[in-house]
């Protein structure tokens, strides 16, 4: 099992959060993880990283099928953001840019989650690998990361 793999299952049996993680194949993109898993595209939940310009990383969890609006985004952070880059994304999450999970990050950043996700039962969210997932209710995975519901999409 990978580090980062090993470190999602930590921060989910830790916190006690009811979801199964699954390696259902290459699911590096929203529609490769839908495919892979069997779902509609919004059921996966992508996890967007972006820097504001105090230094401050965000996290924007997107349903598959959204995309995020940068100007509603940056509103919602109170700041201006740009895309992080991938150093910056694995030094700051210990992740990947592909496998960037909503748990287990080494520096947690600020989470703000898309309302369309707690349309389905389940959704899934990468486990910190290009091919690891893992199901799990919406409205458990916004409490366990602490995201906030926020309209940043397009």
């Amino acid at each position: 099992m990978s580090k980062s793999l090993a470190r999602v299952a930590k921060a989910i049996d830790d916190i006690g959060l009811v979801a199964e993680i699954l390696n259902p194949g290459a699911s590096r993109t929203a529609e490769d993880a839908a495919k892979a898993c069997g779902c509609e595209l919004d059921q996966i939940a992508k996890s967007l990283i972006f820097q504001g310009e105090s230094g401050v990383i965000y996290l924007f969890l997107t349903a598959g099928g959204n995309r995020l609006d940068g100007d509603k985004a940056a509103v919602v952070a109170g700041e201006t953001l740009h895309r992080a880059d991938a150093g910056t994304v694995r030094k700051v999450t210990g992740f990947a840019i592909g496998g960037v999970s909503p748990l287990g990050h080494l520096t947690a950043p600020v989470i703000f989650a898309d309302p369309r996700l707690k349309d389905f039962q389940t959704v899934y969210a990468a486990a910190g690998t290009p091919d690891h997932v893992f199901a799990v209710a919406p409205g458990a995975l916004f409490m366990a990361c602490g995201a906030q519901e926020a309209d940043f999409t397009a």
